[in-house]
């Protein structure tokens, strides 16, 4: 069966360690946009931290962002589809959270918010265990970070739990995984993520395809972390990237080439353009 839909993660897959989408890669998705295949970026990152690459392409209309949470076209300028945390879940995490002193971010209508006093920290000394000029770049600060997730429970996309020692994320995990009506991820070593019962962007994927007409065995899907294998996992040709983890290698049927090697170009030429070196 033809490949009508790629879904791509961004980070550690599509954009490269010069953090840029190569030359290659844009090729190669133009070129199956010119076929008529969907262009589909599915990331962890919230609507306000999207590339500017992403807004380049155009062969991508279609963005699923915070893990799955939101859906927003490009051409239209308007977000369709939102599968948020509940009310109820976001006060058990916030119980949670607060006992704990761990920089939390949440993402309310694509816009990513953090605590305050960590981001002014940031702004003076430069540092983070991240990346300082992301942060800065893309988070707002706010003073108090779980009153501003009660406030707007109900509509936050995402929680996003920071650990400076990693070494303390495999408790805090099982904690998490207690949570009411949620769903835990992560996209990077150094952090959790709270989703909402049904987030994933597997669930979203297959939004798209109801209203593109495009079934699950017809999508490709390309990542590289642990928030990329349920959107894998239901597509009828999951690729993982070679500096992806050994568990999203293991349901992969196809190893590419990693993200700054241009896997992405490589899987989609060799699965959806037909073309071989």
């Amino acid at each position: 069966m033809s490949i009508k839909l790629i879904a791509l993660d961004l980070d550690g897959t599509t954009i490269n360690n010069d953090r840029v989408i190569s030359e290659r890669n844009r090729r190669a998705l133009q070129k199956a946009a010119d076929r008529g295949v969907n262009i589909v970026i599915a990331t962890g990152r919230p609507y306000c931290a999207l590339p500017k690459d992403v807004f380049e392409l155009d062969a991508v209309r279609y963005v699923l962002t915070s893990n799955g949470a939101s859906i927003t076209d490009l051409k239209e300028k308007k977000t369709f589809y939102e599968n948020c945390i509940s009310a109820y879940a976001t006060e058990k995490a916030v119980e949670l959270l607060r006992q704990h002193p761990y920089v939390c971010e949440c993402i309310v209508g694509g816009i990513a918010y953090i605590d305050g006093d960590y981001f002014r920290e940031v702004e003076r000394t430069g540092y983070s265990s991240r990346d300082a000029g992301y942060i800065l770049g893309t988070r707002k600060p706010v003073d108090d970070i779980y009153g501003f997730m009660l406030e707007h429970k109900g509509h936050i996309e995402n929680i996003n739990v920071n650990f400076e020692d990693i070494s303390e994320k495999p408790a805090m995990r099982e904690k998490m995984l207690m949570l009411p009506e949620t769903t835990i991820t992560s996209s990077f070593l150094h952090n959790l993520e709270i989703g909402g019962a049904t987030t994933s962007k597997a669930e979203a994927l297959i939004q798209m395809g109801r209203l593109l007409g495009v079934e699950p065995e017809e999508m490709m899907a390309v990542g590289d972390s642990p928030n990329d294998m349920a959107m894998l996992s239901v597509c009828g040709l999951p690729v993982a990237v070679g500096n992806a983890l050994d568990e999203v290698k293991a349901i992969a049927r196809y190893i590419a080439p990693t993200n700054h090697e241009d896997g992405v170009a490589d899987a989609v030429e060799k699965f959806v353009l037909g073309e071989t070196e």
